[in-house]
């Protein structure tokens, strides 16, 4: 990771709500990525740009955030829609004024088991190294996004051990950010292997931790892949996650 110039992007505003997104592809965003690789460039009304949402680039920097979110981070797959800017832009269009500069950290990779996002692993030591860098100018992070699992129904001994292996990746994540209360968005995921999804579902749905909660994709259409969601689909979800995040860590602007 390159380290950021203070004098670059230097007109770009600071956000001062800051979520972290993570997990792997359908977090990533594969909507409207067809079955040879290639991003339709299709961009929803609720995905659209707005001076007040930012992305945190890979070089740890702020710019203006725009679909695909994930590009230079998700850097060997192909990257589309994810949930990201449709949460952020009803994030924004529900937060008081002064408050609307939402800032998002992508930090998804598509493929991933959990075992793989354990503290000391690349994936989760550069996630939290990006969530640190992310408040270095102000802001605070007001929630961690988290959809993964679909690489966790395959074997069983993945599935069986998943509760756990979250459970611990919560604890360092809050105690690695010293926020010991962090909000949890968490996804059911929506698909997988057909032996051990639901053993996954299971336990992401019957996770009792403090200040996490789950929003479940089941039903959210998918592509033809039977895998990831459509960009629809991922449209609908940053819709349900920030319902989410309103309804259970900020009651004042639920409605």
């Amino acid at each position: 990771m390159e380290t950021p110039n203070p004098d670059e992007n230097s007109t770009i505003l600071k956000p001062t709500q800051i979520f972290i997104l993570s997990g792997q592809s359908n977090m990533a965003g594969r909507g409207g990525v067809t079955k040879h690789h290639h991003w339709d460039n299709v961009v929803p009304q609720q995905c659209q740009s707005h001076p007040s949402i930012l992305r945190l680039t890979s070089k740890l920097h702020w710019e203006s955030a725009r679909e695909p979110l994930h590009a230079d981070i998700d850097t060997k797959k192909t990257c589309g829609v994810g949930p990201g800017m449709s949460f952020a832009n009803m994030v924004r269009s529900r937060t008081e004024e002064g408050e609307q500069r939402v800032g998002l950290v992508p930090c998804a990779i598509g493929g991933t088991a959990i075992k793989e996002w354990a503290r000391g692993a690349k994936l989760y030591e550069d996630m939290v190294m990006r969530s640190k860098e992310s408040v270095k100018s102000g802001g605070e992070i007001k929630a961690l996004l988290w959809y993964q699992g679909e690489s966790d129904t395959i074997h069983e001994h993945d599935a069986e051990t998943y509760q756990r292996n979250m459970e611990m990746l919560i604890d360092n994540v809050r105690e690695d950010l010293a926020l010991p209360d962090l909000p949890i968005i968490q996804v059911a995921i929506a698909s997988g292997d057909k032996k051990y999804i639901e053993k996954v579902r299971e336990a992401q749905l019957g996770l009792k931790v403090s200040n996490v909660v789950c929003v479940d994709a089941k039903g959210l259409h998918l592509k033809e892949d039977h895998l990831h969601l459509t960009t629809e689909s991922q449209v609908q979800l940053g819709n349900m996650l920030a319902q989410a995040y309103f309804n259970h860590f900020a009651p004042s602007h639920a409605n």
